[in-house]
């Protein structure tokens, strides 16, 4: 069993941004590949940024490509999404997932997930 809890989320202008965190617990973090996933009020759920269990590896999709930055430091067993630039088709629900490989995780196919934090971008 995995628990994911996620912080940072908030109300930011247009070109602000947020770092959003997410820690987990009753797990060996290092093994699993770490994903963030939004979804946008009446839109589908949404992959967003992917790292490897070891961090070596990454996966952005097209629409944060240059703005967004997923890190993780498993010493502390947190993964964090650095928010640049942000825009108001940013605005969702943001959630941390926790997959056995990073081809399933940005997929989706995760065996869990964090409880979601708001984000809001202000035009």
């Amino acid at each position: 069993q995995v628990q994911l809890v996620e912080s940072g989320g908030g109300l930011v202008q247009t070109g602000g941004s947020l770092r959003l965190s997410c820690a987990a617990s009753g797990g060996t973090f290092s093994n699993y590949a770490m994903g963030w996933f939004r979804q946008a009020p009446g839109k589908e759920r949404e992959f967003v940024a992917v790292i490897s269990s070891s961090g070596g590896s990454l996966n952005y999709a097209d629409s944060v490509k240059g703005r967004f930055t997923i890190s993780r430091d498993n010493a502390k067993n947190t993964v964090a999404l650095q928010m640049n630039s942000l825009k108001p088709e940013d605005t969702a629900v943001y959630y941390c997932a926790a997959g056995s490989s990073l081809y399933w995780t940005l997929r989706g196919t995760v065996g869990y997930w964090g409880q979601g934090t708001q984000v809001t971008v202000s035009s």
